[in-house]
């Protein structure tokens, strides 16, 4: 392939080689009368038997037990937006490769043509008994809290939406070892999380799960407040329980003092100016894609001590293939029925102690996309915080 081609470039033209990058692979062999009659009629008849008598058997007598759908409706693809169901299918079946590779889990993509609320969760709930579990992918806020919420009030299989979630896992990760650098505490911290979508609302709850007690989040009008909400009651409901100091005005308001930035949001919002503002020893993690809020030199010219991204090019990198793969390797080990805080605590404690207090550093606070270390912590963590918290099955 011609060296000179962009990554852009040389994607589309390998997509056009792939044409399509999971597929299906039997397991078993069906090369004989024997095996015909082993693996379908007139053999196949018992195991479907022993299932009509208990459905939890499909879980033994299926590839059900490691199977996870990866759904979208293609509402908020990438930093592309609406897109559509079908223009989302590269993403998902790219989301199933990292599943298998990391994970070990086998994933097959869902792309949904509808943006009804209903028609989605019916959907999904109609075919879920094939599925271990499902991951919600590229949803626009605010439909995904809804569609989540439902979901898990009529499926008994886990539910996670990634976007919210394994952000949130991802980023209080990095954060618990980045304080250790900066030798502050999570509950005598203040946290901006600039965008209050799914992720940044999803980082918010998460931060106060961890005990962080002042978090001040800001959309595109400012600091979020109870009477700037614009009617969208899940930002009414998070105006009501972050900015305890009554802050208002805009994000250059909010990071005076601030001892941390947590960015969601869009290209180029935070000046170093902004940044000098903030509390000594800062910690920056501009996680907007590909152009971060702030680009790590302005930040550091800022007096940033710690400076995470979502690109794998700098430092630190943000990336949820740290969480995902791990979490569902978990939650299948132990058929848990659900996916609840306690297990998304122990997931982000498990990839932050990766790495020692030896190893630990400004510049490395955070394990790589490919540390063989990763998916094997968390699923453990996982699946032991399901086990106490009464959600695994076996």
């Amino acid at each position: 392939m011609n060296s000179n081609l962009t990554t852009a470039e040389k994607s589309l033209r390998l997509h056009g080689e792939w044409k399509g990058k999971i597929e299906v692979i039997s397991r078993v062999p069906a090369a004989s009368k024997e095996d015909l009659a082993i693996a379908y009629t007139p053999g196949v008849a018992e195991p479907c038997l022993e299932i009509q008598k208990d459905i939890n058997k499909s879980y033994e007598l299926t590839r059900r037990w490691n199977t996870c759908l990866v759904v979208t409706d293609g509402t908020a693809v990438l930093g592309l937006g609406d897109i559509g169901p079908e223009a989302g299918m590269p993403v998902m079946e790219g989301k199933c490769v990292l599943f298998k590779t990391y994970g070990d889990v086998d994933a097959f993509p869902l792309c949904i043509k509808s943006k009804d609320v209903d028609e989605i969760v019916n959907t999904i709930h109609l075919i879920s008994g094939s599925f271990g579990g499902i991951n919600l992918e590229d949803i626009s806020a605010p439909r995904c809290f809804e569609i989540e919420k439902k979901l898990k009030e009529k499926c008994d299989i886990p539910i996670f939406h990634d976007d919210q979630h394994g952000t949130a896992i991802v980023v209080a990760a990095g954060l618990i070892n980045a304080l250790k650098v900066v030798k502050k505490k999570l509950e005598e911290i203040t946290v901006v999380i600039n965008g209050a979508g799914s992720a940044g609302i999803a980082i918010a709850k998460m931060l106060m799960s961890l005990k962080v007690k002042d978090i001040i989040l800001c959309d595109r009008q400012g600091i979020l407040t109870e009477d700037n909400t614009e009617g969208n009651l899940y930002h009414k409901n998070m105006a009501s329980i972050t900015n305890n100091g009554g802050r208002k005005g805009s994000l250059k308001d909010a990071l005076v003092d601030a001892d941390v930035f947590i960015g969601v949001s869009a290209p180029g919002l935070v000046t170093s100016e902004m940044v000098k503002t903030m509390a000594e020893d800062a910690i920056i993690f501009a996680c907007a894609n590909p152009t971060p809020e702030i680009f790590p030199e302005d930040a550091k010219a800022g007096g940033a001590k710690v400076i995470a991204t979502g690109r794998s090019d700098f430092s630190n990198q943000i990336n949820n293939v740290l969480v995902f793969p791990g979490m569902f390797r978990g939650a299948f080990d132990v058929r848990a029925s659900d996916i609840n805080d306690e297990m998304k605590i122990a997931a982000a404690n498990a990839i932050a102690n990766i790495i020692t207090e030896e190893e630990l550093t400004a510049d490395y606070i955070i394990p790589a996309a490919f540390d063989p270390r990763v998916s094997r912590s968390v699923s453990e963590a996982v699946a032991e915080a399901a086990r106490r918290t009464g959600v695994a099955r076996i």
